[in-house]
């Protein structure tokens, strides 16, 4: 009887150079990585949920140890993808290390919208969600101030929120990579010209925009890094176990993208990307202008310098707008989501946040 073929191939590949017995081991944990193994648990930092509007909920972080900070903190992230960058996973997450720092933090969790939610608008977003989060947020605190941190889109609608309600008691507002300035957003500016792209067909005909397609349009910045670097890097540090639960942590948030409501999707090219109305002080919400003038709070703007999603002089058109007194731009060495995950976001953007606010929270 003839020997397994596998055996055969462990006879060859014993005769090979180093090289090549290590390129095969690498190559079959790789294959084992896509095609055998769970994907990853994630956020796991304790919560409860404390409030729900349709598919909304406000989650409130279980606290690890006295609180030492008096103003609590509420989390806003973008109508796209999850909010569980923000605690990824133990020893990587933004909410954890605020909450093992003292921080009483909340989070508002959008959901996942269906066909049934396509007429929703920024305006409902921003004018009925963020100011009763921020209501109950204070209550469940027993706080007459909060700060409020908005992510990537979160933030920009974070900002909106503030400017229409001055009468709020935010004393803190921390912005991470979120764009103001739509003049220059580089690729984008090009593919969303309203010459060229048809907007109002596309909206009226999905009725809500699938994730992939947001998806596939952000990663056509850089393609060739975003389609294939992901799997090359695998390949070549598939014996790296700390980079493989990094890795598969990461995948799993890229590939775990919501549908975009289709008039807020709508709303968002149309007077942002293509009017760029923000920063020029004529966007209209529920009737009123918004005026960034009107922040006077304490401001923290993030950006990264590698990001090309929220390009920094996007992020950084901000800081001459407001009217703060107490505004700090910081630019940190990383990409758009490396801002708060991995080794720079925790070396750098945590204690960055953390320490920033724990000066204006007491």
């Amino acid at each position: 009887m003839s020997a397994p073929l596998s055996k055969d191939w462990e006879d060859i590949l014993e005769g090979m150079p180093q090289e090549v017995k290590r390129s095969y081991r690498r190559f079959k944990r790789a294959t084992e990585i896509l095609t055998t193994e769970a994907e990853p648990q994630v956020g796991q930092t304790p919560k409860e949920v404390i409030w729900t509007k349709n598919k909304t909920k406000l989650y409130r972080y279980a606290p690890s140890k006295p609180k030492t900070h008096r103003i609590p903190l509420l989390m806003v992230y973008a109508l796209i993808n999850k909010p569980y960058i923000l605690d990824l996973s133990p020893g990587n997450s933004l909410i954890e290390y605020l909450v093992n720092r003292g921080f009483d933090v909340y989070l508002l969790d959008w959901g996942t919208p269906a066909l049934e939610d396509r007429y929703m608008k920024l305006d409902d977003y921003i004018m009925d969600y963020i100011p009763r989060a921020a209501r109950k947020v204070m209550k469940a605190a027993n706080s007459d101030e909060i700060s409020v941190l908005g992510y990537c889109m979160g933030g920009t609608m974070t900002s909106i929120f503030a400017a229409l309600h001055p009468e709020l008691p935010i004393r803190n507002l921390l912005f991470m990579t979120s764009p103001f300035d739509f003049s220059d957003a580089g690729l984008f500016t090009h593919w969303l010209d309203e010459r060229y792209f048809n907007l109002d067909k596309m909206v009226d005909t999905m009725g809500i925009i699938p994730p992939e397609m947001i998806d596939f349009g952000n990663k056509m910045l850089k393609p060739v890094v975003n389609f294939y670097g992901p799997y090359v890097n695998l390949v070549d540090r598939a014996e790296n176990e700390n980079f493989v639960k990094g890795w598969k942590l990461m995948q799993k948030w890229v590939n775990d993208g919501i549908p975009f409501p289709g008039e807020a999707f709508r709303q968002w090219i149309r007077d942002f990307y293509q009017h760029n109305k923000l920063i020029k002080g004529e966007l209209i919400v529920r009737g009123r202008e918004v005026h960034l003038s009107n922040i006077k709070a304490n401001v923290l703007n993030v950006a990264a310098e590698r990001d090309h999603i929220a390009i920094p002089h996007q992020v950084e058109a901000l800081m001459n707008v407001i009217s703060s007194e107490d505004k700090t731009y910081a630019v940190m060495p990383t990409g758009h989501v490396s801002v708060c995950f991995g080794r720079q976001a925790i070396n750098k953007t945590y204690p960055t946040v953390g320490d920033w606010l724990a000066e204006r929270s007491q």
